[in-house]
């Protein structure tokens, strides 16, 4: 995945897309033990921050996209693409690379 850093925090994302703000990763192991920073592991949970308008199908209609603005979501491990913004990690990926929605 590349990874961008932007000066804006304005992204629309297009089509079917979902700009995701990455949930922080586990800074201790259960036992209790420091993990360094190249042990940790990616994190695979965020809160959706902007939704694209839909992808449009081969009739031209516009699919809606499922998901919503506030959803916290799992999605896939090594989809998306890594974006910077004033400091904060998030990801932009395809709606179909959300694996689930958390209640």
């Amino acid at each position: 995945m590349a990874a961008i850093t932007l000066a804006a925090a304005s992204l629309k994302p297009l089509a079917d897309r979902v700009l995701i703000k990455v949930s922080a990763s586990e800074e201790t192991t259960a036992g209790g033990i420091l993990l360094p920073d190249t042990a940790k592991e990616k994190p695979q949970v965020g809160e959706i921050t902007a939704v694209g308008p839909g992808k449009v199908d081969d009739k031209g209609t516009r699919q809606p996209v499922e998901v919503k603005v506030g959803d916290k979501v799992l999605y896939s491990k090594y989809a998306g693409t890594e974006v910077k913004v004033a400091g904060d990690e998030f990801v932009l990926l395809s709606e179909k690379d959300i694996l689930a929605v958390l209640g």
